[in-house]
This record gives C-alpha cells, structure tokens and sequence, in this order.
C-alpha cells in the first residue's frame, strides 16, 4: 500500500507563514516528480511547487517564486512546503502528489502525470 498524509494547514493572517507536511507511507519505488498542488473554490487545480526526486530541481508557478519553498528529506519520506509572506489569493485547499512508475519527463510543474494523492490540507490566509 501508499498513502500520502498531509498536514500543517490552517489558517493565517496575511504576511503570514506556514510549513506544510507531505508523508509517504509503505513501499514506493521508481519515483520521479514530487509536488503541491492546490485549488480554491471555483477555480482549477493549479500546480503550485514541484521537485524532480532524482536531481532536486525544483520549480514554482509565478506567483509563489520568492515566497514558497519545496524540499523534500529522504530520510523522512517526507515532503514540505515552505510558505512565507502569505496572502489571501494563497488560500486554497493543498494536495500533494508523486508522479510514481512511469517518468513523463523531468519538468515537473505540469498538471498532468502524478498517479499519487493526498487527502489535501486546507490554507485559509485572512487579510
């Protein structure tokens, strides 16, 4: 089995900050992609961080660079999302994913790809 548990959302006055949590639980191999994804009430699911298991590489959508930082500890089997100076078009519900047996290509902030997914923690940033 693999399960992927989130957690750390709540919620923040803006200018805020928040350190998400993503764990993996049982046997995963041949892991590729890795990121965070979220989505606000009526809008899509947009890929927010992203990290390449195999080199580090990461990447962000524009309107997080600067502001949010993903890192993963193997040691932990643990994902994290880093986020900082928090505002209120952040608050959304945040899922993670593994991209996990087949490799679509290195570029990872795509919304396409990732078969693994958590339960989601929800952000809630008040201005």
């Amino acid at each position: 089995q693999v399960q992927l548990v989130e957690s750390g959302g709540g919620t923040v006055q803006a200018g805020g900050s928040l350190r998400l949590s993503c764990t993996a639980y049982g046997y995963i191999v041949s892991t590729y992609c890795m990121g965070w994804f979220r989505q606000a009430p009526g809008k899509e699911r947009e890929a927010v961080a992203t990290i390449y298991s195999d080199t580090g590489v990461t990447d962000y959508t524009d309107s997080v660079k600067g502001r949010f930082t993903i890192s993963h500890d193997n040691a932990k089997n643990t994902l994290y999302l880093q986020m900082n100076s928090l505002q209120p078009e952040d608050t959304a519900m945040y899922y993670c994913a593994a991209e996990v047996g087949i490799f679509r290509g290195s570029n990872c902030l795509r919304n396409y790809g990732y078969n693994y997914w958590g339960q989601g923690t929800q952000v809630t940033v008040s201005s």
